[in-house]
């Protein structure tokens, strides 16, 4: 797996960096929780210290639920009960004490990215009503004609059709499309969701749901 570790103490990233690649993974060290945020797209699970320099782990870790599902697991000095229950609470999917173990990290790391693994592949094709997505060749038909659209366009669509019939968030669209949902401009979402309405000829089947973001399907 490709394991981002956020983690500000050298001595403890190295460590698990040295036995995290040596069991197959990839994994990836960064300081600060910015840096968590604008780069965890690029990796399967996140391994998230909560003493941070720049941010509250904690707040990280929040930021990063309402964004998506990316698998993260707690690796931090804070043993108390009640923080152990804020971290399962904020969305952490396992919360671990240091000192760890490394073969209890791995099994952890390992049972984590199991229970986040999707039961079947997405489906390469979406249709609603008379509109197909094909979401492997990057192709949208309205009835018979071919509908063209800008790659920040399709990249929208794309992911309100991966999740059709189910509301997506804003800043969920605005990560996957742009990269960081927090650098990313808000009314550039708008504009793209009116092109695609116009271009589609079908404005009924991009719904906005009021204060959360927008769904594909009727």
């Amino acid at each position: 797996m490709r394991v981002l570790l956020v983690e500000d103490d050298d001595g403890v990233a190295n460590a698990l960096v040295d036995v995290l690649a040596a069991h197959g993974h990839q994994p990836t060290r960064v300081s600060r929780g910015a840096d968590a945020l604008t780069r965890h797209r690029d990796h399967d699970l996140v391994l998230l210290d909560l003493g941070l320099p720049d941010a509250d782990g904690l707040d990280v870790l929040r930021k990063l639920r309402r964004i998506g599902s990316i698998p993260v697991v707690v690796l931090t000095a804070r043993g108390e009960e009640r923080m152990v229950v804020r971290g399962l609470r904020s969305g952490a999917d396992d919360y671990l004490v240091k000192p760890v173990r490394m073969a209890e990290l791995l099994a952890r790391i390992e049972a984590v990215a199991r229970r986040g693994r999707p039961a079947a592949a997405a489906a390469d094709e979406v249709r609603v009503g008379d509109v197909l997505v094909d979401l492997r060749t990057r192709r949208v038909q309205v009835g018979d004609r071919d509908v063209e659209l800008t790659p920040k366009e399709f990249d929208v669509l794309a992911v309100l059709a991966g999740e059709v019939g189910s509301a997506v968030n804003r800043q969920r669209l605005m990560d996957e499309v742009w990269g960081d949902a927090y650098l990313a401009v808000s009314r550039s979402l708008d504009v793209h969701i009116a092109q695609l309405r116009a271009k589609l000829g079908r404005p009924e089947l991009l719904v906005t749901i009021r204060g959360f973001g927008y769904r594909f399907g009727e």
